[in-house]
């Protein structure tokens, strides 16, 4: 290996003469050779830069670091330079620390939590102007959308229909009648020791009808269709399809996010009414088998305690909980970064985002509804 150091040792003081140019493309050398070397005994250590005739940045940081190091070892530093641009460029390292050093650098406790919240703070900030400018353009693309017939694209929503409601049927209604299966059996065990039997269809017709299927084909939804749209809208925007349809002239949010909306409030009331049907057999089957009600008598129980305003609060709640999982979903795809692990983290984030939006929108029904007496 070509030598690119002198080390001249002179009792307790050891001379680092460099011999050549000192730049990012020589330092693995360099380094080699000066962590190879044992410094036992050393009290003094000199960087000699008398035959340097350049360094670049990199070289300078290191050059500094060495003499951090040798400092926290209590090893004296010394630097012997006379070109002047030499040292420009040692001083200039040193005065502009980079980031990571300078944040940690004489700050006290109270200045780094400062710092931890106002990253956060920003960083939260930074999401809720960027929800809020997506659904501005949205609203102003649905403006356009609906001002005249021949702008609503039949085909797209059409299409989106098929995607996220028709091909989700089958896992909404499996969903649903398991859930009813086992809200009932579980029901019925307490309901045997009272001998209140008939009393599985009013509360089967009301929690299913009002809340349970409403809920669970959200959640489903939010997994299977929210996903989904985040997954495929994100990579339009990696392979910059997006940035091609602008480009063209066609406007993203009219081509790509209003069909997927409004498919979606369009899809799920369907999708709810799936799941009561579903919801409501399962629980008839546990009915007839685990309390000796049968079908016939449970569906005159259920025709006259459960009011028919429970089965419409279910099916009005369905639009709402669509904006929401189509609005996040697409979101979160539009906001994607330039690589893979992107779309992962946002599709994931997309799922959480809507399931809680969900939650939160439910709960606001109930209190609603609760407080008029509906």
């Amino acid at each position: 290996m070509q030598k690119t150091i002198l080390f001249n040792k002179q009792g307790s003081t050891l001379s680092l003469e460099f011999l050549e140019e000192i730049t990012l493309y020589t330092l693995a050398q360099i380094e080699k050779q000066i962590l190879s070397y044992s410094y036992k005994g050393i009290k003094t250590l000199v960087l000699n830069l008398e035959k340097v005739a350049f360094i670049d940045t990199a070289a300078a940081i290191f050059l500094a670091k060495i003499e951090e190091d040798m400092s926290s070892k209590n090893i004296q530093c010394t630097l012997i330079c006379q070109d002047k641009i030499l040292l420009a460029t040692l001083e200039l390292v040193k005065t502009h620390k980079p980031e990571k050093e300078r944040a940690h650098a004489n700050i006290s406790f109270v200045e780094k939590e400062l710092q931890i919240v106002d990253k956060y703070l920003s960083k939260y900030l930074d999401g809720i102007f960027s929800l809020i400018a997506f659904f501005g353009k949205s609203f102003m693309a649905s403006m356009y959308y609906l001002s005249s017939f021949r702008h609503i694209r039949f085909k797209e929503i059409f299409y989106e229909i098929n995607e996220s409601a028709i091909k989700a049927l089958a896992i909404v209604a499996l969903t649903s009648f398991l859930v009813g299966l086992v809200v009932a059996y579980q029901s019925a065990i307490q309901l045997k020791i009272y001998g209140a039997n008939i009393f599985i269809v009013d509360m089967l017709g009301v929690s299913i009808l009002r809340e349970l299927a409403p809920l669970i084909t959200a959640i489903v939804i939010a997994g299977r269709s929210g996903s989904a749209f985040t997954a495929q809208i994100g990579a339009m925007k990696i392979t910059q399809e997006l940035d091609a349809m602008k480009t063209m002239g066609f406007d993203p949010f009219a081509f790509l996010v209003l069909p997927r909306i409004i498919a979606l409030m369009i899809a799920m009331p369907i999708l709810i009414f799936v799941a009561d049907m579903m919801g409501i057999f399962g629980g008839m089957i546990v009915s007839d088998i685990n309390l000796h009600v049968p079908p016939s008598l449970f569906l005159d129980r259920l025709r006259e305690v459960v009011d028919v305003k429970h089965f419409f609060i279910g099916i009005i709640k369905g639009p709402f909980f669509a904006f929401l999982i189509a609005s996040i979903g697409i979101y979160r795809g539009l906001v994607v970064k330039d690589d893979t692990q992107s779309i992962g983290f946002n599709t994931t984030k997309s799922v959480v985002e809507s399931i809680f939006a969900v939650i939160v929108c439910d709960a606001l029904f109930s209190i609603a509804l609760t407080n008029l007496g509906i």
